[in-house]
């Protein structure tokens, strides 16, 4: 069986793909990055994900049964914007059935919805369109945020909690539901080998207020920091300072739209089996230790 994976360089495609590799599958990575020293020594083909030349798409995913789809951005960043992605995500699903794809894993997000002001779970929920109304077979994986393998959400916050005397949070009770990475890949392969079309939620067993998560990620990292309530613009503001310190963008106004929502909860049984309060004992050493940049794995 031939697998295509797009970001099979960057995070979640890197375990999606590792794990394919330890079934025998021989896989295909599509990048944007096809320049990045390649994690898996030659064990799989690369081709550039190019979205300018759709023969050359196209002819990238000849010969393939399964394509697992990570494609999105997290924020519009230069050029590159929410509609521009939705562009791209239809190409790619459009020369994937032309190219004779058999079947579609595609990783989306808790709650989208075509109506939702967020760019974010809009767009998610175009792409998703388009996935059923491919003629392939699909599976839609729908997580809320993962965590493990130097993630940007409970690594950052780590990050800051050792290095600063406060952490800002918008007061509320609104939840977060995450899932670990290998967890969510195991979920994906096993996909992969499925054939009915199916849509899923794919979060761990444990739900936290977002309050609860940044205290437990500061009791692990035994940070002395003050959790303190902030007005959103105040903590808008203190991103975009933090921001310039790390040379990336920590936090923006439709993240805080969508967390406060409480979009980034599931309403399904947990599909995840890793739980967070035990990946923080376990990984507390190296936690938050380095910054985990967005900027750095996506737009340079």
């Amino acid at each position: 069986m031939r697998a295509a994976v797009t970001g099979a360089f960057g995070y979640s495609g890197r375990y999606i793909t590792r794990l394919l590799l330890d079934q025998g599958w021989s896989v295909r990575c599509l990048t944007g990055h096809p320049d990045r020293v390649n994690p898996f020594d030659g064990q799989i083909d690369v081709s550039l994900l190019q979205f300018e030349d759709l023969d050359a798409l196209r002819q990238a995913l000849d010969g393939i049964d399964v394509l697992y789809n990570t494609y999105w951005i997290r924020f519009a960043f230069g050029t590159m914007t929410f509609d521009r992605a939705v562009d791209n995500s239809r190409l790619l699903v459009s020369c994937a059935a032309k190219a004779g794809v058999k079947r579609i894993v595609h990783v989306s997000i808790t709650n989208p919805s075509l109506d939702s002001r967020l760019p974010y779970f809009s767009g998610k929920a175009e792409v998703e369109r388009a996935v059923r109304d491919s003629g392939m077979s699909y599976a839609i994986l729908r997580p809320a945020v993962f965590f493990g393998g130097n993630d940007v959400l409970i690594n950052n916050v780590a990050f800051i909690l050792r290095r600063f005397p406060a952490f800002g949070v918008v007061p509320g009770n609104y939840g977060i539901q995450p899932i670990h990475v290998e967890d969510m890949a195991k979920i994906a392969v096993e996909m992969g080998d499925d054939q009915a079309d199916i849509i899923a939620d794919a979060a761990g067993p444990e739900t936290f207020t977002f309050l609860e998560l940044v205290q437990r990620i500061k009791n692990a990292v035994v940070s002395r920091a003050v959790i303190m309530p902030v007005p959103r613009q105040v903590l808008l503001t203190t991103a975009d300072l933090l921001g310039w310190v790390t040379k990336d963008v920590p936090l923006t106004r439709d993240e805080i739209e969508g967390l406060t929502s409480n979009l980034l909860v599931s309403t399904e049984e947990p599909r995840g089996t890793t739980r967070l309060t035990d990946y923080l004992s376990q990984h507390a050493q190296e936690l938050g230790t380095t910054w985990a940049s967005e900027l750095e794995r996506h737009f340079r």
